[in-house]
């Protein structure tokens, strides 16, 4: 039988963790329907090839793992996508452990013809494209700290409980590029294809938020399923989350160096309120301030040599 759905997974020198989450996999309701593929981004190694080998074994419809050049996240997508077999594709991350009904509650998001207006609970039969974004929290088994729990709710990591009232509806069209979370999205096959993650882009931060914008400028809704559950196993300490937060910073000044139509920096009133923000020893304020300093190194780093 041919699978139902392709789960696509990059991974960097991970075995352990990406151990658990094919775990997971193997435990879904429709483990028979699910093709897995596994991208190392990165020179191969011996023991993440050993966990997918160990995999074989598992009810599955199909899998295959292979590496790529050193790249980035969004082209280990792609080529991943590139040998999808399945009409939909599920991304996520390799460390994101699914609920065992989690890859079922995808397939009959899309099994739906949902019409995104004039209200997001209206069905029709009308058939539309769109992607559907699972649930993802922080793994319970993890020690999670105030910092985990600032991400969860800030937007920066993750920010559901700003679409809660969206759940099994349309996220507004304004907004959704913002949650295109590909720890835990769905998306038709098609789609995957037509609307490539960018390969230009070596620094981590924005590709969700690039990829979620095609695919608003292409009126392809994003659809809320918070049943389909994740749990993100990777605990994050503070110096952690500081660090990444100044790279985001970095990453945003050299995307909008490299794409005139992506303007995502803080400017005028928004930009002070950051700075004002970034003085107070918050958690905002501290995350505020790496984040502008992020932004100014690139900055400097860009400016030529005289």
């Amino acid at each position: 039988m041919a699978p139902s759905l392709t789960i696509i997974i990059p991974t960097h020198h991970r075995p352990a963790i990406l151990k658990q989450t094919l775990e997971h996999l193997s435990k879904q309701t429709i483990a028979e329907q699910l093709e897995v593929i596994v991208v190392h981004d990165g020179e191969d190694d011996e023991e993440t090839k050993k966990v997918f080998q160990e995999a074989g074994g598992w009810r599955l419809a199909a899998s295959s793992y292979f590496a790529i050049a050193k790249s980035h996240q969004g082209t280990a997508r792609n080529r991943g996508a590139e040998k999808a077999s399945a009409p939909i594709i599920l991304f996520i991350g390799d460390d994101a452990f699914l609920e065992t009904d989690a890859c079922e509650r995808h397939l009959r998001g899309h099994s739906l013809t949902p019409n995104p207006s004039p209200s997001p609970r209206t069905l029709t039969g009308r058939g539309e494209t769109f992607a559907v974004l699972g649930f993802t929290t922080w793994d319970p088994t993890l020690e999670i700290n105030p910092t985990m729990r600032w991400l969860e709710k800030s937007g920066w990591q993750f920010g559901y409980p700003m679409i809660e009232k969206y759940a099994h509806g349309f996220i507004p069209k304004e907004i959704q590029e913002r949650f295109t979370y590909t720890i835990h999205i769905s998306v038709p096959t098609a789609v995957a294809k037509k609307f490539p993650f960018r390969e230009d882009v070596s620094l981590y931060g924005w590709e969700d938020i690039v990829w979620g914008t095609e695919l608003k400028n292409a009126s392809i809704p994003l659809y809320y399923e918070p049943d389909a559950k994740a749990f993100h196993h990777h605990h994050i300490t503070l110096e952690q989350s500081l660090k990444r937060m100044e790279t985001l910073g970095k990453s945003l000044k050299h995307l909008e160096k490299i794409d005139s139509t992506f303007q995502k920096s803080p400017k005028g009133m928004k930009l002070l309120a950051y700075k004002i923000i970034s003085m107070m020893p918050t958690m905002r304020g501290m995350h505020s301030k790496a984040f502008l300093r992020g932004l100014k190194r690139e900055l400097i780093y860009s400016k030529p040599n005289l």
